[in-house]
């Protein structure tokens, strides 16, 4: 049987922590700064782990790395 490949969007995107949930940066920052609140802009800051569900449709495409 070949082996299933990764899906390259979802390797430049998505990482995994040590107990195997899910990391990924935070949502809204790619661009419209200007718009935003200098609070929003603070709070989004850094990454964020996926909730179950989110995370469960992300291991599909990354399937050696759980």
């Amino acid at each position: 049987m070949p082996k299933m490949k990764t899906k390259a969007a979802a390797k430049k995107r998505f990482s995994f922590t040590a107990s195997g949930k899910v990391k990924s940066s935070q949502a809204g920052k790619r661009h419209g700064m200007i718009k935003r609140t200098t609070k929003f802009i603070r709070d989004a800051r850094g990454t964020t782990v996926l909730c179950d569900a989110d995370a469960k449709i992300v291991k599909k495409y990354m399937p050696y790395n759980r």
